[in-house]
């Protein structure tokens, strides 16, 4: 779905964004009669609080959205969506009382609360429409909005309609939309031409594994985007119970989401060369599935024991980095819905991040803070690289204890790239429950913090 702004109308309502600090002085503005209802319907400026004024032909004369104290804001984003939600319908325009910063939150958060995902049921619209704001890059907060609805729907779509070769087709897509080039090498073709952890991962299932090679541009620093794009995830013959294997048709959302961090930087035709690389494949139960104990040779030619086979993400993305790394890029991001040990962490808001570039770092915690896309750096902790070489191979998937899970794991892929500068994000995909600008389920995590930072990140 295109996330829009609204038209400008005659019958564009004035919409009031007030803090109980400026609450006198804006009523001030208003006749005695506004004043007077205003008043009446309790209204104090407090953070999601709105009302709306009537006219004498009983329409909507102008609308006031509390915006509350700065401590109170401090406790979220997207204040401005909560009105959004509760505002009666009608197409709305921001008349004051935020600044160009607040403004573009306000505006995207607006968009991004009109989401509905409807494949499958008629969804409610969105009642009250925006009018892009003064000042702001509309074209660009839609581009924005839009991939980051790619990213949802990618992942809210269950696995039965979202496998290896539907995840292709969404990536085909999208190459089509921007005139980007793409390939794909799927099966056996996999083992020929050296990528054997994917193949081993997914030979399991009905539906063939692959990896996805997108490209675009043909100027500027070359930036690589590798997705984890296990499409579901029983956990393998250390099969997963039922509680845990109930959201793992999101276990795909590092794929769904660098494809909609790809859209934003296609669509806003930002200055670099872009590679994706997506290995897309099913966790399955058969026969053939790889077994604890097993020991397999990467494309790298690292050789790894299995001691879980429900630790397969980080094998998928080891062959998609060496190949990554083997391009030299200016930089890799990898973004996988990796552990649970990360959600343990810090929850299911922040998007918790490895990297060893200090610079790197601070111009994602700064971008990340600026677009409102919340990240937190995590250490490549050297002193636990032991923890993952057994005594029988050089790599071990599932290091036994249960400590430090996120790191092992950042520290496995940090493993398969020596070339380029590498950033990792160990991402959630997920709204647990609904907040301003996010309903519950499939929610793209870093890839706004990523954008704004690439300036710094690649020396636009």
């Amino acid at each position: 779905m295109a996330l829009k702004f609204a038209e400008q109308t005659d019958t564009t309502i004035a919409l009031h964004v007030v803090t109980p600090d400026t609450l006198e002085a804006d009523l001030g503005d208003l006749d005695d009669k506004a004043q007077s209802w205003i008043r009446a319907q309790g209204f104090q400026a407090g953070l999601g609080q709105v009302v709306t004024v009537p006219d004498d032909a009983g329409g909507i004369a102008i609308a006031l959205a509390g915006y509350g104290t700065a401590d109170a804001r401090k406790r979220g984003r997207f204040h401005l969506a909560m009105a959004a939600a509760k505002l009666p319908a009608g197409t709305y325009r921001i008349a004051g009382g935020l600044d160009a910063e607040e403004l573009e939150e306000a505006a995207l958060g607006w968009l991004l609360a009109s989401y509905r995902f409807d494949r499958y049921k008629a969804a409610s619209a969105q009642k009250a429409l925006l009018v892009a704001p003064d000042g702001i890059d509309a074209r660009r907060l839609e581009t924005i909005a839009d991939g980051e609805a790619l990213t949802r729907n990618l992942i809210n779509t269950p696995a039965s309609d979202m496998g290896p070769q539907e995840l292709e087709d969404a990536a085909r897509d999208l190459a089509q939309q921007h005139g980007a080039a793409i390939s794909v090498i799927s099966g056996d073709d996999l083992l020929d031409l050296n990528y054997p952890m994917i193949h081993t991962v997914g030979r399991a299932s009905q539906r063939a594994p692959r990896l996805i090679d997108m490209t675009w541009g043909d100027s500027g620093p070359l930036l690589t985007l590798v997705g984890k794009g296990v499409c579901f995830d029983t956990g393998g013959l250390n099969i997963k119970p039922g509680g845990s294997m109930g959201l793992m048709k999101k276990d795909m959302g590092g794929a769904a989401t660098v494809l909609g961090l790809a859209h934003m930087i296609m669509g806003l035709n930002v200055p670099l060369r872009l590679r994706i690389l997506v290995p897309a494949v099913e966790n399955s139960i058969d026969g053939n599935a790889f077994r604890p104990q097993d020991v397999l040779t990467s494309r790298k030619g690292l050789t790894v024991e299995i001691n879980n086979t429900d630790a397969e993400g980080r094998l998928v993305l080891a062959d998609a980095l060496a190949l990554a790394d083997e391009g030299e890029p200016a930089l890799i991001i990898s973004m996988a819905t990796l552990t649970g040990a990360a959600r343990v962490a810090v929850g299911p808001d922040l998007a918790p991040f490895y990297t060893d570039y200090d610079s790197h770092a601070a111009a994602l915690t700064t971008a990340a803070a600026d677009v409102a896309d919340p990240v937190w750096r995590m250490p490549f902790h050297d002193p636990y690289e032991g923890m993952i070489e057994p005594d029988v191979a050089d790599l071990d998937n599932a290091p036994s204890g249960g400590m430090a899970g996120s790191i092992t794991a950042a520290l496995f892929l940090r493993r398969f790239v020596d070339k380029a500068p590498y950033m990792h994000f160990d991402i959630y995909g997920w709204q647990p429950s609904a907040k301003p600008a996010r309903p519950k389920g499939g929610v793209g995590m870093g890839a706004r913090a990523v954008l704004a930072a690439l300036p710094d990140l690649l020396d636009l």
